[in-house]
């Protein structure tokens, strides 16, 4: 019921605005004595003719874009997971030279102890008493113990490396896939374009000529309008005494005042703007010619 009742209320702020009879935040607008009824329709029936011309127009973009389905955003996601995967292939190669770069430390350093204990083994010929001899061979125990450590350590990091190398492989079958995959659905993509782009482009430039021949603010309403639909209609014809949006069915006072084109009439439901047959006849009439 609340639902309902919001609903109607921006139905209500949706005709204030579009009304001819009121202006901006629904302040009258004064309308000179001599205006007679049939120039007010002349007027409204003008301005109905223009909002469903170009939303005729609008709906035939729509559709043409619609063809392109879901694959515009298939595209972008699998852009998204190429640069995930780029990234992450990026880290992996980083830890691997890291690593590379560790044992390649390790080994100088057991080179060095190696060496070390070669000099020291070699002093030990020479020493004068037992103390010297004792101090030789801690160092020589130190350098073998660095040495044997050193060795463990870069055999650690190789298992390292190879693991990495795997999860390396894995990655670049993986974004080999995928650019594949990104090939085929921009290829597949591109020929929906360029099938459509031509009739697109002609349909926008006649959007567009529509556009500037409504009034701001009515095309600002018809827009908002429009933004807020799930099937982008602003502009709906009654069908069988039903609004062609909703498919509520509108009051046969309501239905009488849209045929009689004496001002904007929206749906007390959806908020979308109505028109009868005849503005229908109109538009279709002048779109086939």
């Amino acid at each position: 019921m609340a639902k309902k009742k919001q609903t109607a209320k921006k139905a209500k702020e949706a005709e204030k605005m579009i009304n001819p009879s009121t202006g901006t935040e629904g302040s009258p607008v004064q309308v000179p004595e001599t205006a007679n009824e049939d120039s007010i329709e002349k007027t409204v029936k003008n301005k109905l003719t223009s909002l469903y011309t170009l939303q005729t127009i609008d709906f035939k973009i729509d559709r043409l874009r619609s063809v392109r389905g879901e694959l515009p955003l298939e595209v972008q996601d699998l852009e998204d997971v190429i640069a995930g995967l780029e990234t992450r292939l990026e880290k992996f190669n980083n830890e691997v030279r890291e690593l590379e770069t560790e044992i390649s430390n390790k080994k100088i350093a057991a080179q060095e102890s190696l060496e070390l204990i070669k000099k020291y083994e070699a002093q030990q010929m020479n020493v004068r008493n037992n103390r010297e001899y004792d101090s030789l061979s801690k160092e020589i125990e130190y350098q073998t113990l660095e040495a044997q450590l050193a060795e463990k350590k870069m055999k650690e990091f190789a298992a390292e490396v190879e693991s990495k190398q795997e999860l390396v492989k894995d990655v670049e079958a993986e974004l080999e896939e995928r650019n594949k995959d990104l090939e085929a659905k921009k290829a597949e993509l591109n020929d929906i374009v360029a099938e459509t782009e031509k009739d697109e482009a002609m349909l926008e430039k006649k959007a567009e000529e529509q556009r500037n021949k409504i009034e701001e603010r009515l095309l600002n309403a018809y827009q908002r309008i429009r933004d807020n639909a799930r099937n982008g209609l602003a502009v709906v014809p009654v069908e069988r005494d039903a609004c062609g949006g909703c498919f509520n069915k509108i009051p046969p006072q309501r239905h009488l005042d849209i045929r009689l084109h004496k001002k904007i009439i929206v749906c007390e439901y959806c908020g979308r703007i109505l028109v009868d047959d005849e503005i229908m006849e109109l538009v279709k009439s002048h779109m086939e010619a």
